[in-house]
């Protein structure tokens, strides 16, 4: 497998994190998530990515296809694929390359690489059930500073005599 991935990967440039967020920003690129549903639904989603079940992708991209996605707008059409850790996508990179999608590429480690870099990530759910749970992040949090600010506040008053 890894002579595949070595063999397919020279066949064109990968792009790291950053970079691809910045072509993403400025409207140079579009990111494809093509992460399986479980694995967004645990880690969460790329701002602005589409999201494309792998099984789908070239229906999806091909800007010929009568399935294609309304983002899937020319063979000149910089797509940066993205899965989990930067190995699935390499291989949906060549695929993509097939159909014509001659500036495909893949993000180098994946989703995994582009969370570690600190770059935006929502979550999945969304309405009444997100909020909630942020609310329980944003006190769990809080608790230990009030708590710290409490156990100063105890210290700094004088004592009753």
């Amino acid at each position: 497998m890894d002579e595949l991935l070595e063999r397919v990967r020279a066949g064109y440039a990968r792009i790291e994190p950053r970079a691809a967020y910045e072509a993403a920003q400025h409207g140079e690129a579009l990111l494809v998530d093509i992460r399986y549903a479980a694995l967004r639904e645990r880690d969460g989603l790329i701002p602005g990515a589409l999201v494309v079940e792998r099984n789908e992708l070239e229906w999806r991209l091909d800007p010929q296809g009568s399935h294609r996605a309304p983002e899937a707008t020319g063979h000149d059409l910089r797509v940066v694929v993205i899965c989990n850790e930067g190995y699935a996508s390499s291989l949906a990179v060549e695929s993509l390359r097939r159909l014509g999608l001659h500036r495909a590429t893949d993000l180098v480690g994946g989703f995994q690489a582009w969370r570690a870099e600190g770059l935006p990530v929502t979550s999945v759910r969304s309405g009444a059930g997100a909020e909630v749970e942020a609310e329980v992040q944003a006190k769990a949090e809080a608790e230990p500073k009030a708590k710290a600010g409490a156990e100063a506040r105890a210290k700094a008053k004088p004592e009753a005599a």
